[in-house]
């Protein structure tokens, strides 16, 4: 590859990730709403979670912490996960207006396009999370210092899992009126059978089959790299997890928006 080669390539890279953060920094509503959500959780459930719900000295802990403290990789888990869910709507709606074609029709290869999109879309949630965690450390929650620097590795690899998963989602919906049931099927079931809101060992005192299902659940071990992270550690269980469901929800979203399928484009109509 020539050096004018690599320079056309980085030219479209940064422009396909600016387009992501411009958007994102033009749509305010989207910004508070990423972090509403979370936040409510936060100040409403894990205030009534307190008393009743005790967490044990589990790792990456020393020592018992109060519900907040644990909870807080799981909402950023979920910053994440509805940010995915966000890029694949946004890639759905580009799709319809026609602008997703014309990206994927460029000279540059078409896994190179997607990478940069879901790129583009991990940095945007990354920025909500840098949000959410100034919050948290305002509101009192006592994470390490250097939590937002050993965590960003954990935030790029589950941020590219979850970015993946949305594009492998935005490939199979046809049309945007589908968008919000598919979701429904998919963010809730991803959410709430992880171990975001609850230990493990929790699920396995409710039963086999729960803990059997939050085990298998990819999220989970996104939620739980980001857990050991904040504190400095590595989690190899949940790197190798997060790491190759990457690595297969990628092949899945490149193979999704193939020319041979016509690159995840609404079916024609009867009419047509």
């Amino acid at each position: 590859m020539t050096g004018r080669q690599l320079k056309i390539w980085g030219i479209a890279f940064q422009g396909i990730v600016a387009r992501e953060v411009l958007r994102f920094i033009h749509q305010r509503e989207r910004f508070l709403g990423a972090l509403v959500r979370p936040l409510v959780w936060l100040f409403v459930f894990a205030a009534g979670f307190r008393a009743a719900l005790g967490i044990a000295i589990i790792p990456p802990y020393e020592t018992y912490i109060p519900y907040e403290v644990y909870i807080v990789p799981g909402l950023i888990g979920m910053i994440q996960l509805f940010n995915g869910m966000q890029g694949s709507l946004s890639m759905v709606y580009d799709r319809e207006m026609g602008s997703m074609r014309i990206l994927l029709t460029s000279p540059l290869p078409r896994a190179f396009l997607l990478v940069a999109r879901l790129l583009g879309g991990v940095v945007v949630s990354i920025l909500q999370v840098a949000a959410f965690l100034l919050i948290v450390r305002l509101y009192g929650i006592d994470l390490p210092a250097w939590a937002p620097l050993t965590v960003l590795p954990a935030l790029l690899l589950n941020g590219l899992m979850l970015g993946a998963l949305g594009m492998v989602l935005a490939s199979t919906i046809r049309q945007l009126e589908n968008f919000a049931g598919v979701m429904n099927f998919v963010v809730f079931p991803l959410f709430f059978l992880s171990s975001a809101l609850y230990p493990l060992y929790r699920m396995e005192e409710a039963g086999p089959l729960l803990w059997w299902l939050c085990s298998l659940n990819p999220f989970t071990h996104g939620v739980e790299l980001i857990r050991f992270a904040l504190y400095g550690r590595i989690d190899g269980l949940a790197l190798a997890v997060v790491a190759g469901s990457t690595l297969l929800f990628a092949a899945l979203a490149v193979r999704g928006y193939s020319p041979a399928r016509g690159m995840g484009s609404r079916a024609p109509s009867a009419a047509g």
